[in-house]
């Protein structure tokens, strides 16, 4: 069986590769290679008879019709996933997440019989009050560019499905997080800056509810999804949620217990425009299939926050881009301090 994975190389992506490989796939690697990618992530399958590393955008349709030939499933994972660098470019995402998946789309119209399924996320539905649990066929009301393009995208997979007949497979996680995961997200950013003594920037009064999902268990979601994806016509949608959700600054307050660090690292700052207040996904749905995540949140916490101590330092100096320079942009005018 062959696969083409696009963002191999970032976080989530590179997570399914080493998985597929594993399971004896030919897999086809397809990532632009942005600030969130790192070949790291994939070193330890680089040189494996059954990897192939392609550099290139998936808004390439020549390029993604040549890698097609041959697959029998594509798995999309390009994109751009931070909400606050949406806030700043929201151009990129839509050229990322909505262009990117049209392209894909087009080139899947020539190869009936591939599988496609597509990672979107639980930021489409916005905020959701408690104690309500989304379902698959709930409402989208994105509060972000991020989400938006999200939305977006599912919107053009859904009439390429009702126009052309193409069939897929959408998959809606919580927020996912784990070793590797690109150092401006949540959980690495305040585990990187409790580890140096520095501030943790905390948006607000730190109250937003988010759900959380070990990497390994969306992992074994996607290939249990995989598994049972079809190319008949029709869109398919599938929630990937632990059911574990916790307050922002709990997380924080976590972070440096693990790391016996001070609470008074976190620092409340202005927050974001849009932020929505809390995350729910209902997983019924996935959870009949016979999924259920592994890891608590206590523990697998603990492993990343491990992972990011032992090996952080040296893992960011292989990513790509400037993030000192983000760093200033976002935080450092709400930290008082323009110094990254």
């Amino acid at each position: 069986m062959r696969a083409l994975v696009t963002g191999g190389c970032g976080f989530i992506g590179s997570h399914m590769v080493r998985a597929l490989v594993r399971d004896g796939w030919e897999v086809v690697n397809l990532d632009r290679m942005t600030y969130a990618a790192n070949p790291a992530n994939v070193a330890a399958v680089a040189d494996h008879p059954n990897y192939r590393f392609v550099q290139g955008d998936i808004c390439d349709g020549g390029l993604v019709r040549e890698l097609l030939e041959g697959a029998d499933a594509v798995l999309n994972f390009a994109a751009e996933t931070h909400v606050d660098r949406s806030l700043l470019e929201p151009g990129a995402f839509v050229r990322a997440d909505v262009e990117g998946v049209v392209s894909l789309l087009e080139a899947l119209r020539e190869r009936p019989g591939t599988v496609f399924v597509h990672m979107s996320t639980d930021e489409v539905f916005g905020s959701v009050p408690a104690p309500l649990e989304m379902r698959e066929d709930a409402p989208f009301a994105p509060s972000s560019p991020y989400a938006a393009s999200k939305a977006a995208a599912e919107l053009m997979i859904r009439a390429y499905a009702e126009t052309y007949g193409l069939g897929a497979t959408v998959v809606r996680s919580c927020n996912v997080y784990g070793p590797n995961q690109h150092m401006e997200k949540f959980i690495p950013l305040f585990t990187l800056r409790a580890l140096a003594g520095e501030p943790m920037p905390l948006y607000g009064d730190g109250l937003q509810e988010r759900e959380w999902l070990y990497v390994e268990d969306l992992v074994e979601a996607l290939r249990l999804v995989l598994r049972g994806a079809s190319a008949e016509p029709g869109v398919r949608a599938v929630h990937v949620g632990s059911g574990e959700r916790l307050r922002n600054r709990e997380v924080a307050e976590l972070i440096c217990e693990l790391l016996e660090r001070p609470r008074e690292l976190i620092r409340p700052v202005a927050d974001r425009p849009g932020h929505d207040r809390r995350y729910a996904l209902d997983s019924s749905r996935l959870r009949a299939m016979g999924w259920a995540p592994r890891r608590r949140f206590a523990e697998g916490l603990a492993l990343t926050v491990a992972w990011y101590r032992d090996h952080g330092e040296a893992w960011a100096r292989t990513a790509n881009g400037d993030f000192s320079a983000y760093f200033a942009r976002q935080y450092g005018e709400r930290l008082g301090t323009r110094e990254g």
